[in-house]
């Protein structure tokens, strides 16, 4: 556990870096337009369907072989504002289970609209799926573990919306 001391080195060392990069938002000019998709891998392709679709709701819009392992499938879900969240699944090969490391994904944050996150939340309850959150003075956020242990970030929070307040703005 960090000491008050090693705290009060952490938030100093943020501001530091705060100042020396953050780019106020007249500075700011990405070459990007947003994540076409994260790409994951699945264990099986018709309970991550089930997951992401039939349980959260995001529409499958393509399933395909993938084109660089044959046998293996590619496919995608809809998370809005054309968004895809894209799986692998590469049978054969043995894949052992992620874990938390660096280099590592933590989570997935989706943002969906307040109304739509209760829909969420109540359908979770309902399939007595577990998840953390609302909690601890974050009232916009809920995490679950999909089937193969991903995390996901259920947000009501607007894109570019974080800690209280528009970063494009």
């Amino acid at each position: 556990m960090a000491t008050e001391s090693d705290l009060a080195e952490l938030e100093a060392r943020r501001a530091k870096l705060r100042e020396t990069y953050l780019l106020p938002v007249s500075e700011r000019d990405t070459p990007g337009r947003g994540i076409h998709h994260a790409a994951l891998i699945c264990s099986d392709v018709e309970q991550t369907i089930q997951f992401y679709q039939g349980l959260l709701g995001f529409p499958l819009v393509e399933l395909t072989e993938n084109r660089d392992y044959k046998g293996s499938s590619h496919f995608f879900f809809d998370l809005g504002n054309q968004t895809l969240l894209g799986f692998f699944d590469f049978p054969g090969l043995g894949l052992e289970p992620g874990i938390e490391a660096i280099g590592g994904v933590q989570h997935i944050a989706i943002s969906t609209p307040r109304d739509r996150w209760e829909q969420l939340r109540a359908r979770l309850d309902e399939a007595g799926i577990t998840y953390f959150g609302p909690a601890q003075g974050i009232e916009e956020s809920m995490y679950l573990k999909d089937p193969d242990g991903i995390q996901i970030e259920l947000l009501s929070d607007p894109l570019m919306y974080f800690a209280g307040r528009q970063l494009d703005q």
